[in-house]
C-alpha cells in the first residue's frame, strides 16, 4: 500500500511540476511566431508564458508594434530586446541601414538567382542569435523551454538556413549542454509548411488580425514580397482570407 501511494505521490509531482513549467516564446509579430504563442498559452497557461520580442534593425516598427498587439491578447508577460547593434556590419535588404531594394518576388524565384546561397533578406545568424539571447533570459525567468516559429517552407533551398531541422537539432542540443539540462528549445513547425501553421492556427483561434508579416512597412501589407506571397497562399490553401487583409 505504501508503494501505490508513493506512485501516485509521484505522480501527482510530476503532473504538477509539468503543470508549472515556463515557456519563452520568441514573439515576432507574424503568423509563425503569434501560432508558437497560441500553442503555448494553450499548454501552459498565460500566466506560464512569456514574450520576446527582439529588434534588430529593421526598415519599420510594424511587426514590433503587432508583436504587443498579440502579447496584450493572450495577456502574456512581454519583454523587448534591442540587438541592432550586432547587425550594423549587415548589407541585408531588410535592414534600415542598407540601401538594397527588398525583392519583390517569391523565395524560389530569389533562389534561382543565388547560386546555393541564402535570400537577401537572410540576417545573418538571426536565429542563432536571438535564441542565445532567449536562452539567458529563460533561464533568469526560470523557463524550461524556448519556442520559435521556424518551418519548412522558409528552410527550403537554404533560403533560410536557421530555419532548417538540422540548424534547430544543433541549437537545441548546444542550449541544452549550455544550460546543464535546464532548458530546451522547441520549434514545433520546423517540419511543417506555412499552410500547417495556419491550420494549427485556425484551429486555436489565433488572432491573425493583429499580425504583421510583409516586409515593407507601409499602411498595408504590400502583397509582393517573398513573406506576403507565402502568407497569402498559407491562407489559400486552407480555404480562408487573411483576416489581417481587412483591417
Amino acid at each position: 500500500m505504501r508503494l501505490v501511494a508513493f506512485r501516485k505521490r509521484l505522480t501527482r509531482n510530476t503532473a504538477e511540476k509539468e503543470n508549472a513549467m515556463k515557456a519563452l516564446v520568441l514573439a515576432s509579430g507574424g503568423v509563425d511566431s503569434t501560432t508558437c504563442l497560441g500553442l503555448a498559452v494553450n499548454k501552459y497557461g498565460k500566466e506560464n508564458v512569456i514574450a520576446l520580442t527582439v529588434a534588430y534593425g529593421q526598415k519599420h516598427t510594424k511587426e514590433i508594434e503587432a508583436a504587443r498587439k498579440t502579447a496584450e491578447y493572450y495577456g502574456v508577460e512581454h519583454l523587448y530586446l534591442d540587438l541592432e547593434p550586432i547587425f550594423r556590419y549587415s548589407d541585408c535588404s531588410l535592414l534600415k541601414h542598407s540601401d538594397r531594394e527588398i525583392p519583390h518576388e517569391s523565395y524560389a524565384e530569389q533562389l534561382k538567382e543565388t547560386d546555393g546561397s541564402p535570400v537577401s533578406t537572410y540576417v545573418p545568424f538571426r536565429n542563432g542569435l536571438f535564441l542565445s539571447s532567449a536562452a539567458s533570459i529563460a533561464l533568469s525567468k526560470n523557463c524550461s523551454v524556448i519556442y520559435y516559429g521556424a518551418h519548412a517552407d522558409d528552410a527550403a533551398g537554404n533560403a533560410y538556413p536557421d530555419c532548417s531541422s538540422a540548424f534547430h537539432n544543433a541549437i537545441n542540443e548546444a542550449i541544452y549542454q549550455g544550460s546543464g539540462g535546464q532548458l530546451k528549445v522547441e520549434a514545433p513547425f520546423v517540419s511543417c509548411t506555412k499552410a500547417e501553421v495556419v491550420k494549427t492556427g485556425l484551429e486555436l483561434n489565433v488572432p491573425y488580425e493583429l499580425t504583421w508579416s510583409c516586409y515593407e512597412g507601409g499602411e498595408k501589407p504590400c502583397g509582393v514580397c517573398g513573406t506576403c506571397i507565402d502568407r497569402a497562399e498559407a491562407f489559400r490553401l486552407n480555404g480562408v482570407k487573411d483576416p489581417a487583409l481587412d483591417r
